[in-house]
C-alpha cells in the first residue's frame, strides 16, 4: 500500500517529537486519525470539544516546552479551536493546530461547512498556510513546526480531507535535529551591559520587576537582588519562576497583588524590568525622575507598557549571569528592608484571611486555596480558571521551584483550568494535578469533565460555587453598577460527580475544609471537590484609588435604593465582620 499524505504528515510529528494530538474525530479528519492509529507512535487524546483540546495542548507545551499538537474537523469543529489557540498563542507556547478542510474541488462554492480557516487564524498564529497539494506538504507542515517551537507560539496547517488521502511525494522524513533547531542564547553587546551597570550601580533605590521570562534564572535573580540590595517584585507568570526560597521577594503587584509589591515598584528610583510584559500602565512608578531598564528576548516588547530609559534585547538568565561581574555591591538595604517589612505585614493579613472557624459559615475562598496549598505534593500542577479562582492561585498557593501553575493571564478565557488540567493530567500520569475552577468557568465546558473518566485522568476538580461571575460581579460594583447578568443556579456538583462515577466531595462548612481537601487530594481518582463558598468575598486590589471609591460607595447607594439592602448586609458580615 502507498503511503499517503496522512501517513507522511504523522511521521513528520514524530520526528518532531510528538507524543499526542488533543482532538476530536471527524470525516476531514479520518485521513489523518486512522494514520495515528496505524503508526501507534502517537496517543490520539479524544475530548469532547474542540476548544478543551487547544487548551490541552497549551498546558503540555507550557510544562514541557515541547511542540503539542490539537485538531479539529472542518468548518465548526476548527473554528472551536481558536480561542483555545489564541490563549497558546499569547502565552508564548508552541503548540501545532491541525485545522482539516472540506474536499479542494468544493472550496470557494460556499460548500456545507465551508469556512476559510487559512485567514480565520492568521491572527493567533506565527504561521498560517493551507496544504493544496502532496508535493507541497512536506515544507508547509516542517516550515509550521520550526515557526512554532522557534517563535514560541502557534502554527496552524490548514489540510482539505481528500488531500490528506493523496499519495505521498517522495520526500525524505526530516531529522529531528533539522526540524527542532535549539533556542538561541542571547547576550547583549559589552557597551550595553556596561551602560545597564552604570544605571544600576548608581545612586538610586533598585526594584526588580520578573515575568515569565524568568524562568531557569532563579539564582541570577537572587545574585543581582543581593548585589544592588533590591526587592524583587513579580507578574502573575513570573510566580512560578520566582518567588520560592527568595528572601527578595516581596509580592506579586497588578489588579490581583499584593500591597507590597505595588509600593516597592512604584516607589523606587530605577525599575529593572525582566522577562515581563506585564499590561497595567498605571502600575508603573510615574515619579519624574524615576529611569526603567527593560531586558527582553524579544526587542518588540521594550516599552510597549512604560517609558523606557535603556532597552536591552537578550535572554535573561544568560544577561544577568555576564551582568553581574560589572555590578557593585550597594550597603544601602534600607529600601530592600522597607519592602521586607510591608511584605511580611501584607502576608501576615493574606493569612489571617485563609483561616476558618468551625461551626461558622460561610466558607472563605482563602481558605479553600491554603489548604491545597499546604496539603497539595510538592511537584503538584496547578491550573486556575480566570478571576477569582486566580486571584486565590496567585495569593495562596506556595511554589517551591517543582510546582507549576498555568492560567490564562494573557488572553483572560473563561473555562482554562479544566482543560489545560486534561493536558496536563495527559501529559504527566504521575503527578497530581489540580484544577482551580470557578463555577462559570467549570460549567462553561463541563461536558468534558467527563472525559477524565473516559480517560482515566485523576483530576482534582476544585469548583469555587459562588452561584456567580464572582469577579466580573466585583468589577460591576467597583464601578458603582448594580450587578447584573452574574447569577448561577447552580445544581450539587458532588452529587453531580458521583453521578457519571467521580468522586464528589461537597464543602459547606468553614470546619470541613482541612479533611474535605485532604481525602480528596489522597484519593488515587479523579475527584470533584464542591466548596460553596461565600459570594461577597472581596478580592480587594493592592490600591484602592478614589474613582473605585466612589464607584462602590455609589452600588451601595444603588442597592439600598434598589431595594436590595440584604446585599449590603452579607458583604458587610462576609468581609467586615470577620
Amino acid at each position: 500500500m502507498a503511503r499517503s499524505v496522512a501517513d507522511q504528515f504523522v511521521q513528520t510529528l514524530v520526528a518532531a517529537g510528538v507524543k499526542r494530538v488533543f482532538g476530536i474525530v471527524g470525516d476531514s479528519l479520518n485521513g489523518i486519525t486512522d494514520a495515528i492509529r496505524r503508526d501507534g507512535k502517537i496517543e490520539w487524546i479524544h475530548v469532547r470539544h474542540e476548544e478543551v483540546a487547544a487548551f490541552a495542548a497549551g498546558a503540555e507545551a507550557h510544562l514541557t516546552g515541547n511542540l503539542a499538537v490539537c485538531a479539529g474537523s472542518c468548518g465548526p469543529g476548527n473554528l472551536h479551536l481558536i480561542n483555545g489557540l489564541f490563549e497558546c498563542h499569547r502565552s508564548r507556547v508552541p503548540v501545532l493546530g491541525i485545522a482539516a478542510h472540506i474536499p479542494s474541488a468544493e472550496i470557494g462554492s460556499g460548500y456545507f461547512q465551508e469556512t476559510h480557516p487559512q485567514t480565520l487564524f492568521k491572527e493567533c498564529s506565527h504561521y498560517c498556510e493551507l496544504i493544496s497539494s502532496a508535493n507541497q506538504m512536506p515544507r508547509t507542515l516542517e516550515i509550521a513546526i520550526r515557526e512554532a517551537v522557534g517563535n514560541r507560539g502557534v502554527s496552524v496547517v490548514v489540510i482539505p480531507g481528500d488531500v490528506a488521502l493523496q499519495t505521498a511525494s517522495e520526500a525524505p522524513v526530516p531529522d529531528s535535529a533539522g526540524l527542532l533547531p535549539a533556542q538561541p542564547i542571547v547576550t547583549p553587546a559589552r557597551e550595553d551591559l556596561e551602560r545597564l551597570a552604570t544605571l544600576l550601580n548608581g545612586d538610586g533605590r533598585v526594584t526588580l520587576m520578573c515575568g515569565s521570562g524568568c524562568q531557569g534564572a532563579h539564582q541570577e535573580l537572587l545574585a543581582v537582588a543581593e548585589r544592588l540590595q533590591a526587592p524583587m517584585v513579580h507578574a502573575l507568570r513570573g510566580k512560578e519562576h520566582v518567588e520560592w526560597e527568595n528572601p527578595y521577594d516581596v509580592g506579586m503587584t497588578g489588579l490581583i497583588g499584593f500591597s507590597s509589591g505595588y509600593y516597592a515598584m512604584r516607589d523606587c528610583d530605577i525599575l529593572l524590568m525582566l522577562g515581563t510584559d506585564f499590561p497595567y500602565r498605571q502600575f508603573y512608578p510615574d515619579e519624574p525622575g524615576v529611569r526603567i531598564a527593560q531586558i527582553d528576548l524579544r526587542a518588540g516588547q521594550i516599552g510597549k507598557r512604560a517609558n523606557v530609559n535603556l532597552g536591552i534585547v537578550g535572554d535573561v538568565r544568560a544577561t544577568l549571569q555576564a551582568l553581574l561581574p560589572l555590578l557593585e555591591n550597594k550597603t544601602d538595604g534600607a529600601h530592600l528592608e522597607q519592602a521586607q517589612r510591608h511584605y511580611k505585614k501584607a502576608r501576615k493579613e493574606l493569612d489571617e484571611l485563609a483561616v476558618g472557624s468551625k461551626g461558622r459559615r460561610p466558607i472563605h475562598p482563602q481558605q479553600v486555596t491554603k489548604a491545597i496549598s499546604d496539603r497539595a505534593a510538592p511537584n503538584a500542577i496547578f491550573t486556575a480558571d480566570v478571576g477569582l479562582p486566580t486571584v486565590w492561585a496567585a495569593r495562596y498557593l506556595a511554589m517551591n521551584g517543582k510546582r507549576r501553575l498555568i492560567a490564562s493571564a494573557f488572553h483572560g478565557s473563561m473555562a482554562n483550568a479544566m482543560s489545560q488540567a486534561i493536558g496536563a493530567q495527559a501529559t504527566f500520569r504521575d503527578r497530581q494535578v489540580i484544577s482551580l475552577s470557578g463555577d462559570g468557568g467549570f460549567t462553561m465546558l463541563m461536558g468534558d469533565f467527563l472525559s477524565l473518566v473516559q480517560l482515566e485522568l485523576p483530576v482534582k476538580v476544585v469548583v469555587f460555587n459562588n452561584g456567580a461571575l464572582g469577579f466580573i460581579e466585583l468589577e460591576q460594583k467597583s464601578t458603582g453598577f448594580l450587578d447584573f447578568g452574574t447569577d448561577f443556579k447552580n445544581p450539587n456538583f458532588a452529587a453531580m460527580a458521583e453521578a457519571v462515577g467521580i468522586k464528589g466531595i461537597r464543602l459547606e462548612n468553614p470546619g470541613d475544609v482541612e479533611d474535605g481537601i485532604a481525602q480528596a487530594l489522597a484519593h488515587p481518582g479523579p475527584v470533584l471537590v464542591d466548596a460553596v463558598v461565600a459570594r461577597t468575598e472581596l478580592a480587594m486590589p493592592p490600591s484602592i484609588t478614589v474613582e473605585m471609591a466612589k464607584g462602590f460607595s455609589l452600588y451601595m447607594v444603588k442597592a439600598v435604593m434598589s431595594g436590595r439592602l440584604d446585599e449590603i448586609i452579607d458583604l458587610a458580615k462576609t468581609n467586615l465582620w470577620r
